[in-house]
């Protein structure tokens, strides 16, 4: 490498997730000059990695590698890897002498949406009773409106660190996202948090719908102030960007006037 005791024979790689945040030293020609981008698999490509974890255990032959790659959109090789593994550990607890397709289908949920507490629901009628509104509230949202992702399954066992979950699994690989779509993942986000508030008044809302907000405050803002799409199309060129250490662009408001600020988080909102 540039810079320190040479030796032809050695050649140096490195991977990171944070590459905006490397010094704009270390990218210069001589060092690390040369940059692979690593996608999530596409279809063909998880149905490959599938191949070659399911060859590493006993699996009945109801086991589909193509319909297991369709339900796994957005699932990383680490993601798939670890699937396989969970459904192989919950088969040989059971002492089943192979992964069926059910065991798989579990290890998913399980990625998707964290483990299940054990022993199944909370000891309280009353927070299962709001969750399940809240849970519901999202599903609704789901099923009538036309551009959401597809739902996958909906449960008011506690999986994680939320008493609830409902999962969402896209059917087919996303290269891009419309604004349509973008609004209504953001009708499902508020889906909970509407739902308890007709159900049981503003007065008695719950703190469930806080990681819901946040997610959709995040998306919110990233529609208005990177990707263009307000309503009033008059944000798009109101963004500032600033060149980081690594030559890529980040957002900065600070040079904006202040009516114009205050337009885009109206807008926001």
């Amino acid at each position: 490498m540039d810079g320190f005791t040479r030796n032809e024979g050695i050649i140096v790689i490195a991977a990171t997730n944070r590459v905006e945040d490397l010094d704009k030293a270390l990218l210069r020609p001589g060092r690390f000059d040369v940059r692979v981008t690593v996608p999530k698999p596409d279809l063909a490509g998880r149905v490959d990695i599938f191949n070659f974890y399911l060859s590493k255990i006993v699996h009945s032959s109801n086991v589909d590698p193509k319909t297991l790659a369709k339900g796994s959109t957005g699932f990383t090789g680490a993601d798939i890897e670890n699937m396989v593994n969970q459904a192989a550990l919950k088969a040989a607890t059971d002492n089943a002498i192979e992964v069926t397709m059910a065991y798989l289908d579990e290890a998913r949920d399980r990625v998707l949406m964290g483990p299940a507490r054990t022993g199944g629901r909370i000891p309280d009628e009353e927070a299962n009773r709001n969750t399940a509104y809240h849970e519901a509230g999202h599903t609704l949202v789901s099923l009538f409106t036309k551009d959401a992702t597809p739902l996958h399954k909906v449960t008011i066992i506690p999986r994680g660190q939320s008493l609830g979950h409902t999962a969402m699994l896209p059917d087919k690989d996303s290269y891009q996202l419309t604004k349509a779509q973008m609004r209504a993942t953001l009708d499902v986000m508020m889906g909970g948090r509407v739902a308890e508030e007709l159900i049981f008044g503003d007065d008695k809302v719950t703190t469930g719908a806080a990681d819901d907000l946040s997610k959709a405050t995040q998306l919110a803002v990233q529609m208005v102030k990177v990707f263009g799409m307000s309503d009033k199309g008059d944000h798009a060129n109101t963004v500032i960007f600033e060149e980081t250490q690594t030559g890529s662009a980040q957002i900065s408001g600070r040079s904006l006037a202040f009516s114009c600020r205050k337009s885009i988080e109206n807008t926001i909102r």
